[in-house]
């Protein structure tokens, strides 16, 4: 849904989380190229650049175990641990905000925001601690292992939503991943593509497609005449 709406309360912003506030694929690309063979399971970095951004772990797993073989019985637990273990280390160490989000998100201090993620909320306390982009969302974080429903199902969106007290066509969902763009339009609301691969990704039909975060608050005073 890209239409203007006509309305003097500024529209709700749910933020996806990796890739979109902050520039963390490449590190989750990189662990999971080191530690999934290690497991038995071929993967390489760009494979999960070209295949599986945003995508959960858990599903990740699972599609490699039907095309190669299974883990060992009881070594998933193991596996995600240690893969959660070295992406926190990772980002504490490296990570940094998507260039121009600061910014932005000072220029769009008057909306509500809230981060809505396929990561555990310990990753994403991570993300905004590793960046000092906290303090812009509080504790308004809705994680999809707490809520027990990942993107692309809309309604890890709309649940984001009714806690912020918004009518999903209120809300602008902000997401760099086909699986998050997908489950911001499946839930009626606004969707803009942050899209970091215009030459590779086609931003789909209803969402609006910006290739830098200075190029949001202009999109969203569009939306929010």
């Amino acid at each position: 849904m890209n239409s203007a709406m006509n309305t003097t309360t500024p529209l709700c912003l749910l933020f996806d989380c990796d890739g979109t506030l902050v520039d963390s694929e490449i590190l989750l690309a990189e662990v999971m190229g080191e530690i999934l063979p290690e497991f038995g399971l071929p993967f390489s970095a760009r494979q999960y650049m070209d295949e599986f951004r945003g995508v959960r772990f858990q599903t990740i797993v699972q599609t490699l175990e039907s095309r190669f073989q299974a883990l060992e019985e009881g070594k998933f637990p193991q596996l995600e641990a240690g893969m959660r273990a070295r992406m926190e280390a990772r980002m504490r160490a490296e990570l940094v905000s998507i260039p121009g989000m600061t910014a932005a998100l000072e220029e769009l201090s008057s909306h509500p925001k809230a981060v809505v993620s396929n990561g555990p909320e310990r990753k994403i306390r991570c993300a905004l601690e590793s960046t000092e982009l906290g303090h812009h969302f509080a504790d308004r974080l809705f994680s999809a292992y707490t809520l027990n429903v990942w993107k692309p199902d809309p309604e890890l969106y709309r649940k984001a939503a009714a806690a912020m007290g918004y009518a999903p066509q209120a809300c602008v969902v902000i997401d760099d991943a086909a699986v998050g763009v997908e489950a911001g339009l499946a839930a009626g609301m606004h969707v803009i593509h942050l899209n970091h691969f215009p030459n590779e990704e086609v931003t789909p039909k209803g969402a609006i497609g910006i290739h830098h975060a200075s190029e949001l608050p202009a999109a969203i005073a569009r939306l929010n005449l």
